[in-house]
């Protein structure tokens, strides 16, 4: 037995036969002939079109099996298969003497180490769709037929990496889970795992090494695995009592969600009767459907960066208007919080030529680029007040949120491309509707200042991590530092109560959207200091509402209160937990 761990991609626990997928030898580029140049980009230009064909048929197998969001990545990369740029920089080292294999790969190369160059966890995910198209443009011009996977039995499939076309076309009625080596939460393999509901662990470290060792103990035998996409555990060949131990955390896993959707309509009140609501993060509009169905009364963060990705030109308002529209449709008459765009240093997108910075966290990023670019705002906001006009829904349940807000300036800012968005959707007798304006406040001034501008808002929203990371000056993504990766720091706490404070005085609404709402024991600390409106991931919603119904107001405002003074969040974290626990 060889116990591992890596990253939690998707949730959920897999056991069984494990299948080792071998990368495929890769197509060998070399030189043409001169005269032959002509020829060559006529058999390129062929085999991208066919490419490009076979990845908008696995878009719409995709889409038909009611993913339509997912459906997107494939078509992103048929598009980026006919990106004209592409072509064009392998047709050049086809005329300088390349065949069209080494001409695209080199071509593809490129690309992809510029979008690593970046910096950003997400573009050099992308990197890996770049990679995938080019494989498959390459293995046409070398002959192969491209033909889906199979698997020949129920498995645990490990690879060093998984293209998103290939985690896409593996047999998913076969498909108990996948561990690999590379690949992060953000890959789009990891993306289209959590679609399908399908176990998945990544960046494990040795993964491949450990196989390898495996089969030179046992030669004969056929290796079994178990991974637990939750904690990242992956155990090669489990024993008896390990494996008992997985088959008991699939079981409780399927209670768990049976138990999850059978009190989805239970109320969120405290024991003596204080009504908490609580919404859902999502990232498109695909996880509408899972989010109402465990009990999401609205969206209190929607991540519009999706539709902005992937792409060489921003999205048309008439597609951001449907996508806002779907989502508003779908949670009607609750309320639906659109975030405007929230990319700049530390998420750069081709179409936006910013500089690189020394530190993107702290750089010109979301309403911070409206100076620059304000027709992406305007275009966004119109299409939120064209969203807003949706019948049946009533007035300000569309509210749209600007992160990284400092102070009153920047809502100067904000009401100003909304002046511009409103009046130039009457002036063209476009129909429209009211949207409510809220800030997201991820910035510790933004909470210090607070009176100076609440008053002109509808709304505001902590966004906690960035809150503590700023509160801290810690990287949220260095595990070096996670003894200070608390969300109940008493720092974060008492700039929470001021936030309380502050909209109470104010007299608007005040939620918490980031990742503490839906941890159970900090979500009662929250409602302990006020706060009566949270949003969190859908998975998180069934034990934050058991948490909450399970507690008395009076017992979680004093604990509160006290919390504000202790030293530590470890010790926060101990009283709330003993509250949890004794209920």
């Amino acid at each position: 037995m060889r116990q591992l761990r890596g990253t939690p991609a998707s949730s959920g626990v897999g056991r069984g036969a494990l299948v080792l997928l071998a990368p495929e030898t890769p197509a060998a580029g070399g030189r043409i002939e001169a005269g032959r140049a002509d020829a060559e980009i006529e058999r390129l230009a062929a085999c991208v079109s066919s490419a490009a064909d076979s990845l908008d048929a696995l878009a719409l197998d995709v889409a038909a099996a009611g993913h339509a969001d997912e459906a997107g990545i494939f078509s992103a990369q048929a598009a980026m298969a006919r990106d004209p740029a592409l072509a064009a920089a392998a047709e050049t080292r086809i005329r300088a003497g390349h065949d069209a294999i080494g001409a695209i790969e080199a071509a593809g190369a490129e690309l992809a180490d510029q979008l690593r160059g970046l910096g950003d966890e997400l573009l050099s995910a992308r990197a890996a769709d770049v990679e995938d198209v080019v494989d498959r443009i390459a293995g046409l011009l070398a002959g192969r037929s491209g033909r889906r996977p199979t698997l020949d039995r129920p498995a645990v499939v490990v690879a060093a990496d998984l293209s998103p076309s290939l985690a896409a076309s593996l047999p998913r009625d076969r498909l108990l889970g996948f561990a690999l080596e590379a690949g992060s939460p953000t890959s789009h393999a990891a993306i289209l795992a959590r679609a399908y509901g399908i176990p998945a662990v990544v960046g494990v470290p040795g993964l491949l090494a450990a196989v390898e060792a495996g089969k030179g103990r046992n030669p004969e035998g056929s290796p079994t695995i178990a991974i637990d996409g939750d904690s990242g555990e992956v155990v090669i060949d489990p024993d008896e009592a390990t494996a008992r131990r997985f088959a008991g955390r699939m079981a409780e896993a399927a209670r768990a969600s049976e138990r999850a959707l059978a009190e989805a309509d239970l109320p969120v009140v405290t024991v003596d009767g204080t009504a908490v609501s609580l919404l859902a993060n999502i990232g498109t509009p695909g996880e509408s459907e899972r989010a109402i169905a465990l009990g999401a009364r609205g969206v209190g963060l929607f991540r519009t960066e999706y539709l902005f990705l992937e792409r060489s030109a921003p999205p048309s308002e008439d597609e951001q208007t449907e996508a806002y529209r779907s989502v508003v449709e779908a949670f009607r008459p609750h309320p639906v919080t659109i975030r405007l765009l929230d990319v700049g240093g530390d998420k750069p997108i081709p179409y936006l030529p910013i500089a690189r910075e020394a530190n993107p966290f702290l750089g010109v990023r979301a309403v911070r680029l409206a100076p620059e670019r304000p027709e992406l705002f305007v275009t966004q906001l119109r299409a939120t007040m064209r969203a807003a006009a949706v019948k049946g829904g009533p007035a300000g349940s569309v509210r749209v949120m600007a992160p990284m807000i400092a102070d009153a300036s920047d809502v100067d800012v904000l009401e100003s491309l909304a002046a511009r968005a409103r009046s130039s959707l009457e002036r063209e007798g476009i129909a429209h509707g009211e949207v409510a304006l809220g800030v997201m406040l991820e910035i510790p001034s933004a909470v210090l200042v607070g009176d100076s501008y609440f008053g002109r808002l509808a709304f505001a929203s902590l966004g906690t991590n960035d809150l503590l990371q700023y509160t801290l000056a810690v990287d949220r993504g260095n595990r070096e530092l996670a003894r200070y990766q608390d969300w109940l720091h008493p720092a974060l706490l008492r700039l929470i109560a001021a936030a309380v404070q502050a909209s109470a005085r104010a007299g608007i609404d005040l939620s918490v959207c980031g990742e503490m709402a839906g941890d159970p024991v900090a979500s009662l600390a929250l409602v302990g200091l006020g706060i009566r409106q949270l949003s969190m991931a859908t998975s998180s919603l069934a034990p934050v509402r058991r948490a909450i119904r399970a507690c008395r107001l009076d017992v979680l405002e004093r604990t509160a209160v006290g919390a504000l003074d202790l030293p530590s969040a470890a010790a926060v974290r101990e009283r709330f937990a003993r509250l949890l626990g004794s209920a």
